[in-house]
């Protein structure tokens, strides 16, 4: 690098954003992730060491994967290459690779190469990485805001340590802010300034445990606050609330924090609490979840944990979901929380899924036994000379409008696939059918053949 590069190089990082300026070098100003990097923790060790593997950083945005990775490189005296997996393709892992090569034989340099966003890794980008990461030619770290078990590739998995990082708690953002007002030369301390106590407060519980975007926020709230009286600058609540604006929803609509959110939703409807699922319900809302998804799920959530014991609500969460597409948002908020209410203030029954899941078991494995002669079709000519419809009762012409008579297959005469449960309308149900005689039915409760 020629002095002309050093003075770009230093002047892009004097007019970097704060969050960068503001970088920790060493592992000691890392806050919050005492889990995986306190003292006498393996990656810490590993780190410390410069004897660091290929590893999978997986953690929220501003939780410092990217940091980590740097004082990584720095430890293990190491070149370090960075790639997006977005941007990305196999001619930039193949001119990484051959530097790599060249770098290693000539200088006998480590390549580290860290790849952010791996889980957005092609099945091209992959096979062009794994051999020489198996050889040892480039170490890999890579970075995910993503489940790696369930959104990265099973081979990079494999071969790679996967350490979860956690967001940071607003005590830990609050303290690098007063470090970044401190610091004079990468932070604020050239400035006079002045942050109300309730201004850095907000900022760390707003950020929702991004530092990034709170260091970014208290600079933009410092640098467009005029000076007052004595050139001092005063950053007061109404300023920190402007800049940092709306609360950073950690949410992906396509990773585990959208299967996590809507399984606490439905778990919260299944478990009678309205509360959780008004605010689960918001939580997809705020962070821009498909309204229509959430709408489907409810539908099935009135079926399967509801069912007859409140056959209203199935015909609410439909009501819902038509609304969605009549409205669209914000609007279509409002019928969702209505049956996201109800639904889950409604008395619970799973009758109707279990007996699905009987009979579809029974079907599975049972052998294939045609439908009974007196059930089968008898509307078409000839189907009399076939013996179709002969011995079938019709209900309608017996007193209650019922006659006790088999509809099911000899091999299965008598199962009990339904059962109502004792809850809401399905007791009314299970009452009426009590009453009923049936031709080979069994005693409830008993286990079928």
């Amino acid at each position: 690098m020629d002095l002309f590069d050093q003075a770009r190089q230093r002047d892009l990082e004097a007019n970097a954003p704060l969050a960068a300026r503001m970088r920790p070098r060493e592992l000691d100003e890392l806050l919050g992730q005492d889990e995986i990097l306190g003292q006498g923790r393996l990656l810490r060790r590993a780190v410390e060491s410069g004897r660091v593997g290929s590893l999978i950083l997986y953690g929220p945005p501003g939780s410092g994967k990217t940091t980590i990775a740097h004082l990584i490189a720095l430890k293990a005296k190491a070149h370090f290459e960075r790639l997006n997996a977005v941007t990305g393709g196999v001619a930039d892992i193949r001119r990484v690779v051959g530097e790599a090569e060249e770098r290693r034989g000539m200088h006998g340099v480590r390549t580290i190469l860290f790849i952010d966003e791996i889980h957005r890794f092609n099945k091209a980008q992959q096979d062009a990485l794994l051999p020489h990461v198996e050889s040892g030619l480039l170490t890999l770290v890579g970075a995910t805001t993503q489940n790696p078990y369930i959104e990265c590739n099973p081979a990079l998995v494999s071969r790679s340590r996967v350490f979860r990082l956690a967001a940071l708690r607003p005590g830990d953002i609050r303290r690098l802010l007063e470090r970044a007002l401190a610091d004079a030369e990468r932070g604020l301390g050239k400035y006079r300034v002045e942050v109300e106590p309730a201004a850095l407060d907000h900022l760390a519980d707003t950020a929702n445990g991004d530092v990034r975007a709170a260091l970014n926020a208290l600079e933009l709230a410092v640098t467009t606050t005029p000076p007052g009286a004595g050139g001092v600058i005063t950053v007061t609540l109404a300023a920190a609330e402007e800049s940092i604006q709306q609360r950073a929803v950690v949410y992906d609509r396509d990773g585990d924090q959208h299967y996590d959110t809507i399984s606490a939703f439905i778990k919260s409807i299944r478990g009678s609490d309205p509360q959780a699922a008004i605010y689960w319900l918001a939580r997809m809302i705020y962070a821009g979840e498909d309204p229509r998804f959430v709408a489907r799920r409810m539908i099935i959530a009135a079926a399967e944990d509801i069912g007859n014991a409140d056959p209203q609500a199935l015909l609410l969460a439909d009501a819902a979901a038509r609304a969605v597409d009549y409205l669209g948002l914000p609007e279509a908020g409002i019928p969702l929380a209505q049956a996201a209410a109800y639904l889950a203030a409604a008395p619970k029954s799973n009758a109707a899924k279990l007996a699905i899941d009987e009979a579809l078991a029974d079907v599975a494995s049972r052998p294939t036994e045609p439908v009974p002669a007196h059930l089968r079709d008898s509307s078409y000519q000839g189907a009399a000379r076939l013996g179709h419809g002969q011995g079938y009762l019709y209900p309608h012409d017996f007193p209650g409008h019922h006659v006790p008579q088999e509809y099911l297959p000899r091999g299965l005469a008598g199962a009990n696939y339904y059962r109502p449960s004792d809850q809401g309308r399905e007791a009314e149900l299970r009452e009426r059918l009590g009453r009923l005689p049936r031709a080979g039915a069994r005693q409830e409760g008993e286990v079928q053949g």
